[in-house]
């Protein structure tokens, strides 16, 4: 009687928690929004806002202990996880809130990119998305308030989010301050780095296209190939199987143009 093997206790909880710290990444993005779209909302939004920032980033904070703890070699973990432990402890050195955002996204993208589920193509897309949405918020909130700057809106925000991660870069609208410079570099990065994917995407599925349809033609090949041998083998066959009539009994070499002579000159009904 064979043992199911069990899956470890590290992998069973990445498996449950990954719904959830997805569906908190959303109450985070919406937490963040909220003060700098509308910054004069009651002070209670605000504070329940600034609240749910920091439970959420809590939140992965604790995956990332429990995680660390059910690993089975811990330092090897720490080493291969060094980026997800970089973006626990930003906030704590420095609690500034564009560095809970910086640290959360990177933690949800980890995240996001363990889960089978979700493929190439949306991850990316969700990426893009996400990217561009937190981009927008932040170089407003860093430069609506700015005496020279021109982003003034979330309109302007998001439109220089697009250009800047497409490296067009029409240049009407840009950020002036240092932190939103620093911002526009990061979405640079971030948008080059995306772009490849994609093309690098796009590019695999066209060769395992190609290779596909070329597996078929071979596969056609073959059996056409077989096909020709089965039917050489049908022939030769059928040839040795209708060989020569045997002569009639009784009747020697000498009479047998006398008898085709007789058949051929018979009067035929």
């Amino acid at each position: 009687m064979s043992v199911k093997k069990e899956r470890p206790s590290k992998g069973r909880w990445e498996e449950r928690t990954q719904a959830p710290l997805l569906a908190l990444a959303v109450v985070f993005g919406i937490a963040y929004a909220v003060p700098i779209v509308a910054p004069g909302a009651e002070p209670w939004v605000l504070r329940l806002c600034h609240y749910a920032e920091w439970a959420v980033w809590g939140a992965f904070a604790l995956d990332y202990l429990v995680r660390l703890c059910l690993a089975p070699a811990r330092w090897a973990f720490v080493r291969s996880h060094s980026l997800d432990l970089l973006a626990v402890l930003l906030p704590l050195v420095q609690p500034l809130r564009l560095l809970r955002v910086v640290s959360t996204l990177l933690l949800v993208g980890r995240r996001a990119r363990m889960a089978p589920q979700i493929t190439l193509t949306t991850y990316v897309a969700g990426a893009v998305v996400g990217l561009m949405m937190f981009g927008s918020l932040a170089v407003l909130h860093v430069e609506r308030d700015a005496p020279e700057g021109n982003i003034k809106t979330l309109g302007d925000a998001v439109w220089w989010s697009f250009t800047t991660m497409t490296t067009v870069g029409y240049g009407d609208h840009a950020p002036t301050t240092g932190l939103g410079r620093v911002l526009a570099v990061g979405l640079m990065l971030s948008g080059i780095a995306l772009l490849g994917v994609v093309t690098a995407n796009i590019a695999a599925w066209f060769i395992a296209r190609f290779e596909r349809d070329d597996a078929v033609e071979r596969r056609q090949t073959e059996l056409l190939e077989a096909l020709t041998r089965e039917v050489r083998e049908l022939r030769a066959e059928v040839a040795r199987l209708s060989g020569p009539v045997p002569p009639q009994a009784g009747a020697g070499p000498e009479d047998v143009p006398e008898a085709e002579a007789e058949a051929a000159t018979a009067p035929r009904a």
